[in-house]
This record gives C-alpha cells, sequence and structure tokens, in this order.
C-alpha cells in the first residue's frame, strides 16, 4: 500500500527526496532481511538433471542494461564501446514509450554484436496487477518486441508473474531475482540458474533468467558503496556453485565524464573494474554469453525428451573435423547424450581451443590442431593420415578403459573407419558415416578425372571401407544410388539427410532495422560452392539496386580471391568478407537476412552434395536462391526457392534482382517454404537412428 502511494506520487517528489526515502526503506528491510542478502545458501543448489555450462564452463556471465530515461540512452554507445574494448557483450533493454526511441542506436548495437530487449511500453505501474491489466498491456509489448526484434523482456521494476508472462511473445524473461528484498515485490526465486516456465506441456513456455549480483543504483547510490566488495564476494559465491552471473546495470546513473557523479549517478570506473575481475581473475573459466544465448541453450538441454535405456551405451563419434562447427556430428552426438548415453567425441582442435571439454553434455576430445591452408594434395593427405595414427591409438586407449559398444565414424576420409580396428575386434559396433564421397570430393578439390588412377584407388578403398564397417549411412538419396552401383548391399545401408537443429533454427522476430537488402551466404568458401558467380552477378545489379549487399560467413581457400573480385568489380562495401561463426551464432545472422543465397556449381561432387544451408533458410523463414544443381531439383521445387542456371551470372543478376522487387513473392516462398522443412525436421528422423542403434548394439 505504502508503495502505490509512494509511486503514485513519485511525479512530483523532489529527486533528492526520493533517493533519501529509498535509503531509509532499504535501510529498514536491511535490517530484516540482510541474512539472506546479497547470498541466499538456498539458490546455489543445482537444478535437477542440470546439464552444466557449454564446453564445460565453471559458470555463465550475463550482462546486461536497463535503460530507463533519455539520459540513459544518450550514453549507451559509450557504454558499448567500454564493453567492446574489454572483449564483452551485453543486452540493452528500452522502454519503449517514455524516450524516443533510437532506432540507429538500436540497429548500432545490434550489428556490433550486442542484443536489444524490452523493457516495458512505459516504466510506471505493475502490468501484472490483475488479468485485465495484462490482457490489455500484452498486445502493446507483443508489437514491439516483433517491431525490434527482441527475444526477451523484462517488466519495469521487476515486477512479475510467471503464469501471465505467457502471454508475451518471448524466448525470455528477465523480470525475477534469487535474492532482492529490497525490490517492490521483494519474492525471489532462490536459485542462480535459469529454468523452463512451462505452459502446459513440456515444449512449450518461456526460459526464465534471474539476476543473481545486486543491482548498481542499490548498491552504489541507496546504500553508498564506494568499491565493488560485494559484486567480487557473490561473483565468487557464484562460480562456486556453478551458476548464472547476471548483472543488472543502468547507464542511466553512470557517470563517464570523471567528474564528481550527479545525486544518483556513480563512476563507471566501478562497472570497468568489475568487467576485468571478470576477465582476469577468471580467465577461461566462464561462459560469457547474450540472454538470448543462454535461454536457448537451457530450452534445448531441458526440453528434448528421448526415451531413456538401460543399460547406457558408451558410444564414439570420431570425425576430422571441428565438432561445434559440425552440426551433423552435434546432432548425432546429443540426441545420444540426451537420452543417457554416454558419447565421447574425437576431433579436430582450432588454434586457441582446449584439448578437451564437456559440450552439451558430450565429452569432446580434440586431439590435433587444423588450420585450413594445405598447399597441395600430399600437404592434405598427410594430415590426414596424421590424425588417422592418433585417434587409432587414442580411440584404442580410451576403449581399453571404458569400451566402446558403438563408435559412428564420419567421413571424409573413409579410411578413418580402420581407426576403429582393435575396438572392433573386441566387440564394438561400427558405423560409417559418408558426408562426402570421397572419390568425387578429391577430384572436385584437386581437379582430377575420373579415370585418373589416384580415383579408382579412392573407390577401392571406399569398397574396403564399406565392407569393413557394420553399417553406412549415407547423407542424400542420390549419393545412395550411385554407392549402391559400385560400393554397397542395400540392406547395409541408411540415408540420413543433414537435419537442421531445431532448437537453433526456428522462425524468429528479426533485430535488423534498416533500409539494406542483404543476402547471406554461411560456409565453406570453396570453389565448388559458386561464390564468385553471386559476387559477379551482385556486381550487375549494384547500380539499379544500390542497398543490396552480399555478406559472406565462412573460410576456405577461395576466400583471398573473393576479396579481390569484389574489389575488382568495385563492390567495395557491398560485398561483405567475415569470419567463420560458431553454429548457436549463425543461426541469429541467418534470420536477419533478406535473401539466403546458395550457389554451387553443378559439377560431378557439388552438384550431388546436399546443402543443409538451404533447408535451414526455410525453417528460419528465410527466401533462397539456389543454383539447378542435380541434388538440389531433386529434393526442392520451384515453389520453395527461386532457382537460376547454375554457373550463370547473369541468370543470377536476374533472380535476385525480382526476388528484391517482389516482396509478395518473398512471402509466398517463406509460408511455403516453412511448410516444407517441417517435413525435414530432425525430430521426425532421430528415432530411426536410435532404432539403428539398438539394432547394432543389442547383444
Amino acid at each position: 500500500m505504502l508503495q502505490d502511494i509512494y509511486y503514485a506520487l513519485k511525479p512530483i517528489i523532489p529527486r533528492w527526496l526520493q533517493i533519501e526515502a529509498r535509503k531509509k526503506y532499504v535501510a529498514w528491510r536491511m535490517s530484516r532481511n540482510g541474512h539472506h542478502w546479497p547470498i541466499d545458501p538456498e539458490a546455489g543448489n543445482k537444478p535437477v538433471g542440470w546439464p552444466g555450462w557449454p564446453d564445460g564452463k565453471r559458470f555463465a556471465v550475463v550482462l546486461t542494461h536497463d535503460v530507463e530515461r533519455a539520459e540513459g540512452q544518450s550514453r549507451c554507445r559509450e557504454l558499448m564501446q567500454l564493453e567492446k574494448n574489454m572483449g564483452f557483450r551485453s543486452a540493452f533493454n528500452f522502454v519503449a514509450e517514455d524516450y524516443p526511441a533510437d532506432t540507429e542506436l538500436r540497429r548500432s548495437l545490434v550489428e556490433e554484436g550486442f542484443e536489444i530487449g524490452l523493457h516495458g511500453v512505459t516504466h510506471g505501474g505493475n502490468i501484472f496487477r490483475t488479468e485485465e491489466a495484462i490482457r490489455r498491456e500484452a498486445p502493446r509489448i507483443n508489437r514491439y518486441l516483433k517491431e525490434w526484434g527482441c527475444a526477451g523482456f523484462r517488466a519495469p521494476r521487476m515486477y512479475h508473474d510467471l503464469d501471465k508472462t505467457h502471454q508475451l511473445d518471448i524466448e525470455y524473461d528477465a523480470s525475477t531475482f534469487d535474492t532482492d528484498p529490497f525490490e517492490p515485490q521483494p519474492d525471489g526465486v532462490r536459485t542462480i540458474f535459469p529454468f523452463m516456465v512451462r505452459n502446459g506441456g513440456p515444449d512449450t513456455g518461456f526460459v526464465e533468467l534471474p539476476y543473481t549480483l545486486p543491482q548498481d543504483h542499490l548498491l552504489f547510490v541507496l546504500m553508498g558503496h564506494k568499491d565493488i566488495g560485494l559484486w567480487k564476494e557473490k561473483l565468487r559465491w557464484i562460480a562456486e556453485h556453478g551458476g548464472m552471473a547476471l548483472i543488472i546495470t543502468h547507464p542511466d546513473y553512470m557517470s563517464f565524464n570523471g567528474d564528481k557523479p550527479g545525486l544518483d549517478e556513480y563512476p563507471a570506473a566501478y562497472y570497468r573494474e568489475f568487467l576485468e575481475h571478470i576477465r582476469t581473475t577468471y580467465e577461461g573459466q566462464y561462459w560469457h554469453a547474450l540472454p538470448r544465448e543462454v535461454a536457448r541453450f537451457r530450452r534445448a538441454a531441458s526440453t528434448v525428451k528421448e526415451e531413456r535405456r538401460s543399460p547406457k551405451i558408451h558410444a564414439c563419434m570420431l570425425s576430422y573435423s571441428f565438432y561445434e562447427s559440425d552440426g551433423r556430428v552435434m546432432r548425432y552426438a546429443e540426441a545420444l547424450a540426451r537420452r543417457g548415453d554416454e558419447v565421447d567425441v574425437i576431433s579436430l582442435r582450432e588454434k586457441g581451443q582446449s584439448e578437451f571439454a564437456v559440450v552439451r553434455g558430450v565429452n569432446v576430445y580434440r586431439i590435433q590442431e587444423r588450420v585450413r591452408n594445405e598447399k597441395n594434395k600430399l600437404d592434405y593427405l598427410y594430415r590426414l593420415g596424421k590424425f588417422f595414427v592418433k585417434s587409432a591409438a587414442f580411440l584404442t586407449r580410451r576403449h581399453l578403459r571404458n569400451p566402446y559398444k558403438l563408435i559412428h565414424v564420419h567421413s571424409v576420409p573413409d579410411f578413418q573407419v580402420f581407426a576403429t580396428a582393435l575396438a572392433k575386434l573386441s566387440g564394438a559396433r561400427v558405423i560409417l558415416d559418408i558426408h562426402d564421397i570421397v572419390p568425387e570430393f578429391y577430384a572436385s578439390k584437386f581437379g582430377t578425372s575420373e579415370s585418373d588412377l589416384l580415383f579408382k584407388s579412392l573407390v577401392a578403398i571406399e569398397r574396403a571401407s564399406i565392407r569393413y564397417s557394420d553399417h553406412v549411412i549415407i547423407s542424400n538419396d542420390i549419393w545412395e544410388k550411385k554407392l549402391l552401383a559400385r560400393s554397397v548391399r542395400p540392406e547395409k545401408c541408411s540415408v540420413f539427410l543433414n537435419y537442421p537443429d531445431q532448437s537453433l533454427f526456428f522462425r524468429r522476430p528479426r533485430s535488423r532495422d534498416d533500409d539494406r537488402f542483404v543476402m547471406i551466404y554461411p560456409g565453406t568458401l570453396n570453389w565448388h560452392q559458386g561464390l564468385d558467380i553471386a559476387v559477379k552477378a551482385l556486381a550487375l545489379v549494384k547500380d539499379e539496386i544500390p542497398n543490396a549487399e552480399l555478406h559472406i560467413y565462412g573460410s576456405g581457400e577461395t576466400k583471398q580471391s573473393l576479396r579481390s573480385l569484389a574489389d575488382n568489380l568495385g563492390l567495395n562495401g557491398q560485398v561483405v568478407l567475415k569470419d567463420t561463426v560458431p553454429i548457436e551464432q549463425i543461426a541469429e545472422v541467418m534470420a536477419n537476412a533478406d535473401l539466403g543465397i546458395v550457389p554451387k556449381r553443378n559439377d560431378p561432387f557439388g552438384g550431388e552434395a546436399f546443402s543443409t544451408k538451404i533447408l535451414e533458410f526455410l525453417t528460419l523463414g528465410v527466401p533462397v536462391i539456389v543454383s539447378d544443381t542435380k541434388i538440389d531439383k531433386f529434393y526442392f521445387n520451384d515453389d520453395v526457392v527461386r532457382y537460376f542456371r547454375s554457373g550463370d551470372e547473369v541468370d543470377l543478376a536476374n533472380a535476385m534482382g525480382q526476388m528484391i522487387g517482389d516482396k509478395a513473392l518473398r512471402d509466398r516462398m517463406i509460408e511455403k517454404g516453412s511448410e516444407f522443412a517441417q517435413e525435414f525436421a530432425w525430430d521426425n528422423r532421430k528415432q530411426e537412428y536410435f532404432d539403428l542403434v539398438d539394432r547394432l548394439t543389442r547383444p
């Protein structure tokens, strides 16, 4: 009651008097509740079935800012730059109607890798006070969430009602806390972990992200602390318990100019010191993530409901690839781990990665570092051979300590399957998963023909590898026909496409808000991918459509030549070449594109290699232009993709012009594509993989 009176009179109360009144209130609450603030011992208990943080990190760090006034908005760029300089990213939560919302600021934040959230339509009142109030406010909130491309919401003054929050179209809510007796609604959720708030079913609802560190205004303005000791103390406790250190700060109250802080301000140097403390004291121990990334991780870890088997099997995935970038390997490994099996992955290591990590319940052993700079055939084969020897020794040691029942080997190369020899002799069953057919892959990479002796030798190795394996998985139906004709019996093989991961690839609101038309390609940069054709096509339409841009994400042997080609064609600024982005982030990047581009050449390899990117674009609700390769004509039709003649930049330019100029066509393709993609969902085929594993490993 007293709080209601205070907030009703607040607009006419002088600011200094507001602060003095709140100081008295905080002191009174502290005398009664100090025994469980800032640490509530109960909040450190891990939830049942807690999967741990990605990459085996000890705890998580999540930075958020609530921008309550126009003054705070004017300081956001300075705060963003402070965090960028120190290697951090954060979420900025804006109030929609209390001050003129800066569209350009939001766009800049998103482009720099930050996140935008909604902190209410206005900063006054409790939207959850009655059922009628939330029904009235929800449509306005949802409109801003959609327009701004927000994944999350935080209620003003931290009012919360998690049941009523289901009326909001959000991935996560961040309106609660583990313990904070000083808030207007002081009931804490008593946990330092994110948790699901379900809405009737196991796969519906949102993730709740409670803040777990004292808010800056409370600490430095109302309590008068002159250092960050309390932040450090709480962070140490959170790290010890493996929780989530989620902080709320306000640019409204930060003083950046070095002068004496105002009545309700504190030096921004305190926040800078805290970030430096995290970075130096806990280097390598924490997962630094945006709120939406934590929410998606938590949802993926808690909503997959594979049937558990007893007893568990010990399985191994063996792959000459980078695990976190290989969605096909990740899907198999995580599916087995989530149903209760123990899963090891033996893979490559990128520069700077650790040799071991636990990634979403999967043990990842990175036994060999690789840089994609092979100069010739011998260099390429040498690295494959080195990995074969190291992986055979490592796998055998692991098998002798804890025997594998299943070893799932991912090709390229096919001969990698023989690294399992000793384990197979002692009872392990072996699956060979042919991502790419090696003879055609090698011919495409190094320009040899089918009459070449080495090509014929690779076919012989393919046959021997398949004969040795207990079962063969082939990545598309066209390659199945080819392999049935030359290497494998029908009863010994199955087809599993490279299906999109639905926990990452799903339709979502866009966070981009500008007049550019962004086309995107994410993936490996090889000759058969045809990116040079796309660059030349853009050059043909650049004058007619000056706001069109082509963003290319990835690495590979053609990256430098693509950069030179763009420069020569005067496409500086319109062709943007970026590094490879982790799979957890690339889905967000792709979802913000206006058009996907998959310009493969129709050669013997590229023309028959299934591109998962197409299904990922369709799943995200992004229309896509595709070359008319043999494989893509086999799976897709003109209703869901816009074809162009492979290798023809003029025809691709025409397709770009049509798609950019015809929004109705794009919208039709988005709807048709989304329906089509549902048929190719991993959830629809996952049980078939489990059945295969169980059949092979059954005593």
